[in-house]
This record gives C-alpha cells, sequence and structure tokens, in this order.
C-alpha cells in the first residue's frame, strides 16, 4: 500500500465508526466513480484504434459544455 494512504488510514482508525463509514462510502464511491472513467476511457480509445472517432471542433465543443454550466 501507498504511504500517504497507510498513514490517512491509520489517522482515520482513531476517528469515531460513524465518521470511518462515512469516509468509506465516500471513497467507494470515489474509486467507483474512477473505475467507471477508466472503463469509458479504454471504450474511447479502442473505438479511435478501429477508426471509428469523428472529427471534433473543440471550440463547438467547449461552447456547448460552457453553455450547460451557465457560461464559464
Amino acid at each position: 500500500m501507498v504511504r500517504t494512504l497507510e498513514q490517512a488510514i491509520a489517522q482515520i482508525s482513531r476517528l469515531p465508526d460513524a465518521d470511518q463509514e462515512e469516509i468509506g462510502r465516500k471513497l467507494l464511491s470515489h474509486i467507483e466513480r474512477l473505475n467507471a472513467l477508466r472503463t469509458e476511457i479504454d471504450r474511447g480509445i479502442h473505438s479511435l484504434d478501429a477508426g471509428r472517432g469523428d472529427t471534433l471542433n473543440i471550440e463547438d465543443f467547449l461552447r456547448e459544455k460552457n453553455s450547460r454550466r451557465g457560461g464559464a
């Protein structure tokens, strides 16, 4: 295990059980989202490798993403 994670777990183990549970749930949720993102990235890479990619106009893409967030 990575030293930083070991240190974090050691500190977490000294917290009340309810806090440990909350931190554990948040960590598991983060890991699930990270794994899902990695899966999507792998699918995208395989799609591009298979020649199924489309040309992307980055300015249109950014404009669309920023408009969804109220501008940025």
